[in-house]
């Protein structure tokens, strides 16, 4: 195996909950699934998130041009919005038009029984080899009475589960 074969075999061992990054605003509505969202601070001017999204998909053009978004942690029974925002479920209907949200207090697509709904101000962005590093400042949450999150790993969903 080649570095690049066992870096994506370690990475598949790490379990990591499963967002989906929506936008709205003048570059328009997107939303794709990322595994790369995670809390930066909770000081600070206010708390903050990062996410890694691929610099060819359409949501990162949107999210850099609207300059906000939300980062919505999916619930262990959301799968399906996992796979509609993905692109893994290849429906003709738009993926906005197939789940249930809500514009939040900012304007951001809020995932109705999201674990829990970050909206962010996109403060930076950088662009690394094949992905944008965003770090939002968080302008607002939403936190459902579904609390437990939707886990990705060994290439498959995953809930977590009492060990102790």
């Amino acid at each position: 195996m080649d570095l690049r074969q066992e870096f994506v075999e370690g990475m598949a061992r790490a379990a990591t909950f499963v967002s989906v990054i929506t936008t709205d605003g003048p570059g328009g509505q997107q939303g794709v699934t990322v595994s790369s969202m995670t809390s930066v601070s909770a000081d600070g001017e206010a708390p903050s998130l990062l996410v890694c999204i691929h610099h060819k998909s359409p949501a990162a053009a949107a999210i850099l041009q609207n300059r906000a978004f939300c980062a919505n942690l999916l619930n262990a029974a959301q799968q399906g919005h996992s796979d509609i925002f993905s692109g893994r479920d290849k429906a003709e209907i738009g993926r906005f038009d197939r789940v249930e949200w809500a514009a939040g207090q900012a304007g951001q697509p809020v995932l109705a029984e999201a674990a829990a709904s970050f909206e962010c101000t996109l403060k930076t962005a950088m662009l690394w080899e094949t992905h944008y590093v965003m770090i939002g400042q968080v302008t607002g949450v939403t936190l459902s009475d579904q609390p437990d999150a939707l886990l990705y790993g060994q290439r498959a969903y995953r809930r977590a589960v009492d060990i102790g």
